[in-house]
């Protein structure tokens, strides 16, 4: 994969973010979205507080990044998150044409980058944002295992 100098510092972030969603016992998924080297947006999985199924950390991160910047087509943006993204997300992304996208963990039951589904990859669609997986994967990984191993318990 191709990972730059700065992702590991704002894939962190997502972590954090991830972490806070247990606080409202959300899955632990964050998300950030980087532009012009600056954190333009930050969210977590808020679907169980909100009671929406469509509030995944991404697409809370989408909507902040599209109020800061003015605008949907969020260009010259990088989204950072921490578990691959699902149909719904990678759809919203390629619709606000995110150039780049960083995820950390593979989900083999629900991804759609490549896990599943392609929709970041798929040709037919006018926009393929360059994708990279696998940074941070484990401390992603793990935080997912213990939240859902609590719940079986």
């Amino acid at each position: 994969m191709n990972f730059f100098p700065r992702d590991e510092y704002y894939m962190r972030l997502a972590l954090r973010e991830a972490e806070r969603a247990l606080e409202h016992d959300d899955v632990p998924i964050g998300c950030v979205i980087a532009y012009g080297g600056e954190v333009i947006a930050a969210a977590r999985n808020e679907r169980e507080l909100r009671g929406d199924p469509t509030a995944h950390a991404e697409i809370l991160a989408l909507r902040e990044a599209s109020g800061h910047l003015g605008g949907w087509r969020l260009l010259d943006t990088v989204l950072y998150v921490t578990l691959e993204p699902c149909a719904m997300c990678a759809g919203a992304v390629v619709l606000g044409r995110v150039p780049r996208v960083v995820y950390a963990a593979a989900d083999p039951k629900a991804g759609a980058a490549g896990s599943v589904l392609d929709v970041l990859g798929e040709q037919r669609l006018n926009h393929r944002p360059d994708v990279a997986g696998g940074l941070l994967a484990d401390e992603s990984a793990e935080l997912l295992r213990h939240f859902f191993g609590l719940r079986r318990k």
